[in-house]
């Protein structure tokens, strides 16, 4: 069979059709027209064979006839298809493997809190905060509407409108960090960064990005566009510890988020980016021009208009002021070392309550910056401690050292010192206990034990004494005769039962306070005397409660123990006053009733006061941490007037009180013997 297409140029004729031939008979005519038309035909003529393969080979010929040659573009998209195929193909098995190693994200709300240590003072005021910070969860009403603003336009502008991952925006990012030759915009939008924050770390593997892409979907399925803005802003880092908008804005700009500015707002905005690198806290300059920026971004995504951004960026904004710890994290430190081992490992939010108070506190840290500033450099003494305990043993105040910026060392309860002669009250009141009185005689003279002679301060001896007199005035030579009339093993069991726990060496110069002992135990030991002969253990933490207000631990006084009788309190107590009035303390005089004892150890390495009145025991040491010596630096000096600078604050109320030494009426002063 053949078939024949007949055409020309558009335009021309075809020529006439003849009468169909009817089969089995043949066309007359000249057969030179009809060879002239065939050869004028424009498309080339085919000749199909019929055979057994006829029927296939139509369908080819059909199939070649009706599709058109694929464009570059259809083969572009074709290719690319097949991409995403195969990459479906190959990706379904890493999301599996992946997935079943997921975090349990059904338990969001545990995940949005982490654990923080929070230490009140006796009023209840904060103190301190370790571990993360958190402010007040705010719901999603009480966000300011700037800062949900501020954060969309430069975080997330389609947050509203994905589904959990931007293509767009990722491709954006993409091509702006290109163009610009570096990271200039992120890809991870609010949901992205929400999974992250609560369940993943920050390792940069792709484990967690797929594990982050998979999460961020299951937060858009089972949230709410709001509640996933809620979990955010409670729980993004800010950097400084602080998680949350409410906990960022206290740390930097010290008021609620619920009260913040548009500028404070884009500030906030702007540090998501980086909280080290844009944090005011870190580089203000810095911070202002990526404010700027956040402000220019609200701009663009129509939040705001020009005139309202530039406003905002010239009002002034104030900043908190950068504080790296207080004299009070001295107390804090210990309270919170105290709590672990009440508790455990803290793995939970807990709330420290404790026993300091704020005013005491500050009036003794100014009490020894005073005479340090003043004195220190004079008498080449580098550190001091105060320790300040009521009468039950709670501790009012501590200061572990001149700055806690500088060295969190806490040497009133950390450092182990010689004590000096503080430790003679252990020698008399183990005489008393013994049967001797302040009015037996002893002889101040000359000493040898064992090779060791001890001497007195002034050098001096002063034959026959009294032994008030002698305690009075730190007589050496006594205490020493003293404690082995008495017995040494009388003396460090005195000690022990008055609380004393470190080390003590049974031998000769035990009795001039050579061994070591910490400020904290020195102190409530002459708390015993001064609060009439009941046991006092220093505490520093009322009540410990978790983040449900359940109580984990309350201190309970319990019975008081009596550990020394009225009549050897009594007498010791005399004793004391007469060291204040006349003996080696007279620096540590006031005008009502006080008492104490110095101590000076050795080439003048450590110095020490260690006094009460008012209901209330303070301890003071003076030195340096390397041990080396000050320049004759004696308990009844520095130490004595550092206690008296705090106590005269505490007696005024006032904190602002001068050194200057108080008229003393000397009515109150004991009578000499």
């Amino acid at each position: 069979m053949v078939e024949r297409s007949t055409g020309g140029k558009g335009g021309a004729k075809s020529p006439p059709k003849k009468p169909a031939t009817k089969p089995g008979k043949k066309a007359y005519g000249k057969k030179k027209p009809a060879a002239t038309a065939r050869k004028k035909s424009a498309t080339p003529k085919k000749i199909i064979v019929q055979n057994k393969n006829v029927s296939r080979r139509k369908s080819i010929a059909k199939v070649s006839a009706t599709r058109a040659p694929r464009t570059g573009l259809s083969k572009w998209l074709y290719r690319a298809t097949l991409s995403v195929i195969w990459l479906f193909i190959l990706l379904v098995p890493v999301v599996i493997y992946y997935a079943h190693d997921l975090p349990d994200i059904s338990k969001i709300q545990a995940a949005s809190g982490r654990s923080t240590v929070m230490v009140m003072d006796r009023d209840g005021g904060l103190l301190a905060t370790y571990g993360d910070v958190y402010g007040d969860w705010l719901d999603y009403e009480d966000i300011p509407g700037d800062l949900i603003k501020a954060v969309i336009a430069t975080e997330d502008r389609r947050f509203f409108e994905h589904g959990g991952i931007d293509l767009r925006g990722l491709a954006r990012a993409m091509v702006r960090n290109i163009t610009s030759g570096r990271l200039v915009q992120g890809g991870s939008t609010i949901s992205q960064q929400l999974a992250k924050n609560l369940f993943l770390s920050a390792d940069k593997t792709l484990k967690r990005k797929i594990q982050e892409l998979l999460l961020s979907n299951w937060l858009e399925i089972n949230l709410s566009k709001k509640e996933i803005l809620t979990y955010y802003f409670n729980r993004v880092y800010f950097g400084a510890g602080a998680f949350g908008i409410d906990a960022a804005a206290r740390t930097i700009f010290g008021h609620s988020a619920r009260q913040l500015t548009l500028s404070e707002a884009a500030i906030m905005a702007g540090m998501l980016k980086g909280p080290a690198l844009y944090s005011p806290l870190r580089d203000v300059e810095r911070s202002f021009r990526r404010m700027e920026e956040v402000l220019a971004n609200m701009v663009d995504a129509g939040f705001i208009d020009p005139v309202t951004a530039e406003i905002a960026g010239r009002s002034n904004v104030t900043i908190v002021e950068k504080r790296s710890g207080g004299d009070e994290r001295y107390f804090t430190d210990w309270t919170v070392e105290q709590a672990a081992a009440l508790l455990g490992p803290v793995t939970d939010p807990i709330i420290i309550y404790t026993t300091l108070m704020p005013d005491i506190q500050q009036r003794a840290n100014k009490g020894l910056q005073q005479v340090m500033d003043r004195e220190g450099g004079k008498y080449q003494a580098g550190q001091a401690a105060l320790v300040s305990l009521d009468m039950d043993g709670a501790v009012r105040a501590m200061v572990g050292g001149k700055d806690y910026a500088t060295s969190q060392f806490n040497r009133a309860t950390q450092a182990r010192r010689q004590p000096g002669s503080a430790f003679k009250l252990f020698i008399y009141l183990a005489a008393l206990e013994a049967g001797l009185t302040p009015d037996d005689v002893m002889r101040d003279s000359p000493v040898i034990l064992n090779g060791w002679q001890p001497k007195n301060y002034s050098g001096k001896y002063r034959g026959d004494v009294t032994l008030r007199e002698a305690f009075a005035n730190s007589l050496n030579t006594v205490a020493v005769k003293l404690a082995e009339r008495v017995n040494r093993g009388s003396v460090i069991a005195m000690a022990r039962r008055l609380g004393l726990t470190t080390p003590i060496v049974e031998e000769p110069s035990m009795s001039l306070g050579t061994s070591e002992v910490s400020l904290l135990e020195l102190t409530a030991a002459y708390g015993v005397v001064a609060n009439g002969g009941y046991r006092v253990k220093p505490y520093g933490i009322v009540e410990i409660q978790n983040s449900a207000g359940e109580i984990l631990y309350r201190h309970m006084p319990g019975l008081r123990e009596k550990i020394l009788s009225d009549d050897v309190v009594t007498v010791m107590d005399s004793m004391l006053r007469s060291v204040v009035a006349w003996g080696s303390a007279r620096q540590a005089q006031m005008p009502f009733p006080v008492a104490g004892k110095t101590g000076t150890t050795q080439n003048y390495k450590d110095a020490l006061f260690m006094g009460y009145g008012l209901n209330m025991v303070n301890g003071v040491w003076v030195g340096n941490d390397d041990a080396s010596p000050m320049k004759r630096v004696t308990g009844g000096g520095m130490p004595a007037r550092i206690w008296r600078n705090f106590m005269y604050r505490v007696h005024l109320g006032r904190d602002d009180a001068t050194l200057s030494t108080p008229n003393i009426n000397l009515r109150d002063k004991p009578a000499r013997p």
